[in-house]
C-alpha cells in the first residue's frame, strides 16, 4: 500500500545522489512521535519518499503532553515548586527512549539539566519573562527531535539533526509586543540559498524542530501553540519542496468539526484561499500561518492521517476542488469577545473609525470581524489572536469611552460558511436562516474575498446552529471532487481494535432476531450488563450513596436489579414514586429522592407525605408556599452556572436552563428557608447528561462543599449524574478510577459531608437494544434509505438530540459493509431518522437491525405518535 500521493508527487528518476533529490517536508504531531511503534511507521514513510526520488525533511513537535507540561510549570514556577512536572517531563522522553532502544539519558540529559536550571532561575527571581517563557517552551522540540534523529540512525537511515534556531530568523513585525515578539513570533518564507545549501550538504535525511526560531539576536522565539504546522510550511517555502506533508490525527479537512458534527464530509481537495478561511475560521487541523508559505512557493500542501495513512486526505493547492459558488464548510469559534462602539457623532465625521482602532491597536489588539451602520461599529476580537483578560477589556472600554458609548459582550460564539462565490448561493442560503429564528444575531459579516460569511450567536448556540446549516448546506454530488466521505464512514471503514470487546447484543443475536420475529421491534435489556454497570459504580468508596435516576428507564425488571443491589431512587414525578412504592412497598423511603421541577404544589405535598427525600429547585415554592415545609429536611438544588453534556437539551445548568437556585440567590434561600422553619440538609447539582471528563463531578463537589459553609445543618453533597457512555464503542470511557481518586481527595476535605451521585444513562444505555425489521429500501440519486418497523415513536434521541446510536445489521453479522444508508422509521417526519451516513452490509426486507446504547432514555421518551403503537419491551 502506497501512502504518497501519485497526482501530486508523482514518482520520480532515481538522482545519481539524495543531495540531488527535490525535497519533500513531513510534518509530525506530538502524538506521532510519542511512542516507537508510530516511529516504525515514520521510518517506513520516510524509506518510501525516498524510493520515489524525494529527499525528506521531517519537521516535528515535542512528545504529546510535554509542551502543555512545560507550560503548566510555567503558570506555577513564581508561587510553588514544579519538580512534579520536570519529573513527569524526564519520564515521558526517558520512557520513549527505552522503547526506542537508544541511550535516553546519554541523548537528552543535558537538555533535561538546561530544562531544570532553567525553571530554578525563574522559582528564585520570581518571574517568568517571554525570553524565558520561550526558552523552556523550546526545550520539549529539542529534546523529541534529539530523540527521534538518534532511533533513524539506529535503524540505518542516515539522518542529520539540525537546530531550528540556526536556520529560521524571526521578523520584527511592527506595533507587536514584546511578548508577542518572543512567544507568537514570525518568520519570513522567501526562498532562501544559505538554508539549501546547508540541507543539500547534509547526509541523508534531514531531521529538525517544529516551533522554534531565533531572533536577530540569537535568542530563542517560538512561533506560538500550533507553530509546528507554520514551521514546515516555513522549511517548504525555503527549500523550495516539490510538496508538503502535514502528518495529524485526523484523515484531513472536513466540512464541519467531525467530532461534534453528524454526517461531516471529507474535503477531497481545496485552493490555499478556501483552506486558509477554514482554518481561520475555526478549523482546527492546520494552523492559519502554515497556508502563507506554501501559497506564496505555489507549494502542494497535502493534510495525512497517521492511523490511516493509505488514505488521500485532503489536498491543497492552487488549483484544487471546484470553483464553482458552493457552501464548502461550516466552522465555529467560541469565546470570541464582541465590542459594540454607538454614537450619533460618528454620522459624516472624519476619522472616527481610524481614532477608534487606533484604542485596539494601542493594547496590542487585533479586530477581526467588522459591522458597521451610521452610528454604530461592531467588532470581534478571536481570543487565538489576542491575550484578552479583565484588565485589557477595562482599559479597552476606558479608552473608548471617550469616543462613544461602549458595550462589551464577552463568551460569544461565531459562526461561519465558507465556500466559492457565496454572493451567488445566497439564495441557497436563504431557508437555512430559519435555523436563527430563535437565537439572536449580534453581527453578520461577509468576506470582501467572497469566501466567507460569519454571524456572531450567544454563547452556547453554535453547535446546533452549525449542525443544522450543515444538514441544509452540505450537499455532496454524484463523483463529487471536493466532498468525501462521512467521518462515520471513514471510521467505519477502519479495521476495529483487536482488543474491542464483542458487545453483548452480538453475542445473543440469535436470541434478539427470535424475539424480533415475534415482536418487529422491540426494546432488549440485558440484565447482566445491568448488574454489571451497578457493581462498577459501587465499587468506587467515595460514594454515600448511589441513587437510580429512574427517568432514564422505569422498566421493573431493570428496576428490581436496582432495588436489589441496595441502589436508591431519584424521582422526577409522583408517578415514579408509585412505581417504586408499588414494586417495593417495604423500601426505606430514605432510598428515594423527589427532585420537582416546576410541578404544582400538590406534588410537592405529595412528595412530603411519602417521607421521601425533596429537592427543591426554585425560590417560589419557599416564598409562596412555606407552611408546607416547616419542621421538614429538605435538599436545594444549585445552578452551577455552567452546563455540561452532548447537547444543549441535556445541559442543565447555567442561564439557559431552566434548573437550579442560582448562587446569587443562596442566600435568600437560606432566609426563607429559615424564615419557613426548614431545615436544608442536602445541597444538590446537576450539570448535564453525557460528560466523560471525571473532573466535572469533583468541580461541582468543590462548588456545593463552599456553598455548604452557610448551612450548619447540611449533611449530604448530592452530585447529581450525567455519568457518559461512550457513542460508539471504541470511544473514550470514563474513567472510575480517577473519579474516585477525585471524590475521596473530597471526601478528606470535608468528611462531614456524605457525597451521593445518580447516576441513569450509565447504569442502562449499554443494557439495552432496539431491535427492529427491516420493510422497504429505497434510492434517490446518491441517497440510500434502509425503512424499519419503528422509527421516532420508540427511539427520539436522533431527532430530537441528534443522538448517535450504532446500528448493526444482525442478519447479516459478519458481511462486509456494502452501502452508505439513511436508517428511517414510518412515521410521516422527515426527521424520523434512527441514522444517517451509516455504512451497512446491503440489507433486505425481513431483516432485523440492531441499534446500540438505547437502554436510556429510549421507551421511556416514546409516543403513539401517528396513532403507532411503540417497540415493547423485553429483560433478559
Amino acid at each position: 500500500m502506497t501512502t504518497l500521493d501519485a497526482d501530486t508527487f508523482p514518482a520520480r528518476p532515481r538522482a545519481a545522489s539524495l543531495r540531488e533529490a527535490p525535497w519533500i517536508v513531513l510534518k509530525f504531531g506530538g502524538t506521532s512521535v510519542s511512542t516507537a511503534a508510530n516511529w516504525a511507521g515514520i521510518h517506513d514513510l520516510l524509506l518510501e519518499r525516498v524510493a520515489a526520488g524525494y529527499r525528506p525533511l521531517v519537521v516535528h513537535s515535542a512528545l504529546a503532553g510535554v509542551s502543555n507540561r512545560i507550560q503548566d510549570a510555567l503558570g506555577r514556577v513564581a508561587r510553588e515548586d514544579v519538580r512534579e512536572q520536570l519529573a513527569a517531563i524526564e519520564a515521558a522522553h526517558l520512557a520513549l527512549a527505552s522503547e526506542m532502544r537508544v541511550d535516553g539519558r546519554a541523548l537528552v540529559g543535558g537538555l533535561l539539566l538546561e530544562l531544570e536550571q532553567l525553571f530554578a532561575g525563574m522559582r528564585l527571581t520570581g518571574e517568568v519573562t517571554p525570553r524565558l517563557h520561550a526558552r523552556a517552551m523550546a526545550m520539549g522540540e529539542l529534546m523529541a527531535t534529539t530523540l527521534g534523529a538518534a532511533y533513524l540512525q539506529a535503524r540505518g537511515l542516515a539522518t542529520t539533526w539540525l537546530d531550528a534556531r540556526q536556520v529560521l530568523q524571526s521578523v520584527d513585525v511592527p506595533g507587536t509586543s514584546e511578548r508577542t515578539r518572543y512567544v507568537n513570533a514570525s518568520c519570513g518564507f522567501d526562498a532562501d540559498a544559505t538554508l539549501q545549501a546547508r540541507c543539500r550538504e547534509a547526509d541523508g535525511v534531514v531531521l529538525t524542530q517544529g516551533f522554534i526560531a531565533s531572533n536577530a539576536r540569537g535568542e530563542t522565539v517560538i512561533l506560538g501553540r500550533g507553530g509546528s504546522d507554520t514551521s514546515g510550511a516555513y522549511f517548504a517555502a525555503k527549500l523550495g519542496a516539490a510538496g508538503l506533508e502535514i502528518w495529524t490525527d485526523v484523515p484531513g479537512m472536513f466540512s464541519a468539526n467531525p467530532r461534534t458534527v453528524q454526517g461531516a464530509r471529507l474535503l477531497r481537495a481545496l485552493s490555499y484561499a478556501e483552506a486558509q478561511e477554514i482554518a481561520s475560521t475555526g478549523g482546527s487541523v492546520l494552523h492559519p500561518r502554515c497556508l502563507a508559505p506554501v501559497r506564496h512557493q505555489g507549494i502542494p500542501l497535502r493534510v495525512k492521517d497517521t492511523t490511516q495513512p493509505g488514505l488521500p486526505g485532503t489536498l491543497v493547492s492552487r488549483d484544487a476542488g471546484s470553483d464553482a459558488p458552493r457552501v464548502k464548510a461550516i466552522s465555529g469559534r467560541t469565546r470570541v469577545t464582541l465590542v459594540s462602539m454607538e454614537t450619533l457623532g460618528m454620522w459624516q465625521a472624519v476619522g472616527f473609525l481610524a481614532s477608534a482602532f487606533r484604542c485596539f491597536a494601542d493594547l496590542g489588539l487585533s479586530i477581526d470581524l467588522v459591522s458597521t451602520s451610521e452610528s454604530n461599529v461592531t467588532v470581534t476580537l478571536d481570543p487565538g489572536a489576542n491575550a484578552i483578560d479583565a484588565a485589557t477589556l477595562a482599559a479597552l472600554r476606558a479608552a473608548l469611552e471617550k469616543l462613544c458609548r461602549v458595550k462589551i459582550i464577552e463568551n460569544v460564539e461565531v459562526v461561519s460558511l465558507v465556500g466559492q462565490k457565496i454572493r451567488s448561493v445566497l439564495h441557497q442560503i436563504g431557508p437555512a436562516f430559519d435555523v436563527f429564528q430563535e437565537l439572536p444575531i449580534h453581527l453578520m459579516s461577509q468576506a470582501a474575498s467572497d469566501l466567507n460569511l460569519s454571524i456572531v450567536v450567544e454563547e452556547g448556540q453554535s453547535r446546533r446552529v452549525i449542525q443544522a446549516l450543515h444538514e441544509l448546506l452540505v450537499q455532496p454530488a454524484r463523483q463529487d471532487a471536493v466532498f468525501g466521505p462521512t467521518w462515520e464512514e471513514l471510521r467505519e471503514a477502519a479495521p476495529a481494535p483487536a482488543s474491542l470487546p464483542e458487545p453483548w447484543w452480538a453475542r445473543r443475536r440469535a436470541e434478539l432476531i427470535g424475539l424480533a420475529a415475534r415482536h418487529s421491534s422491540a426494546y432488549v435489556y440485558d440484565l447482566e450488563s445491568v448488574r454489571a454497570a451497578i457493581a462498577r459504580l459501587k465499587a468506587v468508596p467515595a460514594l454515600g450513596r448511589v441513587l437510580f435516576a429512574m427517568k432514564a428507564n422505569s422498566n421493573p425488571a431493570v428496576l428490581r436489579e436496582v432495588h436489589a443491589a441496595g441502589l436508591g431512587f431519584e424521582c422526577v414525578s409522583p408517578g415514579e414514586i408509585r412505581r417504586v412504592l408499588e414494586l417495593f412497598p417495604d423500601i426505606d423511603r430514605g432510598r428515594i429522592l423527589f427532585t420537582p421541577n416546576f410541578a404544582p404544589r400538590e406534588e410537592y405535598q405529595f412528595g412530603l407525605e411519602q417521607q421521601v427525600w425533596l429537592t427543591l429547585d426554585n425560590l417560589y415554592p419557599l416564598r409562596e408556599w412555606g407552611g408546607l415545609f416547616a419542621g421538614r429536611e429538605v435538599f436545594l438544588r444549585i445552578d452551577t452556572g455552567h452546563g455540561h453534556g452532548h447537547h444543549e437539551h441535556v445541559r442543565t445548568a447555567g442561564v439557559h436552563s431552566k434548573f437550579g437556585i442560582p448562587l446569587f440567590e443562596l442566600a435568600e434561600a437560606r432566609a426563607l428557608a429559615e424564615r419557613a422553619g426548614a431545615r436544608v440538609v442536602g445541597l444538590h447539582a446537576h450539570t448535564g447528561s453525557g460528560i466523560l471528563s471525571h473532573g466535572n463531578w469533583q468541580q461541582v463537589a468543590r462548588l456545593l462543599a463552599a456553598a455548604a459553609q452557610d448551612f450548619p445543618q447540611l449533611r449530604f453533597l448530592d452530585l447529581g449524574g450525567g455519568l457518559g457512555v461512550p457513542e460508539k464503542r471504541d470511544g473514550r470511557r470514563l474513567d472510575l478510577a480517577a473519579l474516585g481518586a477525585s471524590l475521596e481527595e473530597i471526601r478528606a476535605a470535608w468528611p462531614a459531608y456524605e457525597l451521593w451521585l445518580e447516576p441513569g444513562r450509565y447504569l442502562i444505555a449499554e443494557a439495552g437494544v432496539l431491535v427492529t425489521t427491516v420493510t422497504q429500501t429505497k434510492g434517490k440519486g446518491e441517497v440510500q434509505y434502509v425503512g424499519v418497523s419503528t422509527g421516532m415513536n420508540s427511539l427520539i434521541r436522533p431527532a430530537l438530540y441528534g443522538a448517535y446510536h450504532e446500528i448493526a445489521n444482525l442478519s447479516r453479522w459478519g458481511e462486509p459493509s456494502a452501502e452508505v444508508v439513511n436508517v428511517v422509521g414510518p412515521n410521516c417526519e422527515t426527521g424520523d431518522r434512527l441514522g444517517t451516513d451509516r455504512l451497512l452490509p446491503l440489507c433486505r426486507e425481513g431483516d432485523v437491525l440492531a441499534i446500540a446504547n438505547a437502554g436510556a432514555y429510549g421507551h421511556v421518551m416514546s409516543s403513539r405518535y401517528n396513532l403507532r403503537e411503540p417497540a415493547v419491551e423485553i429483560a433478559i
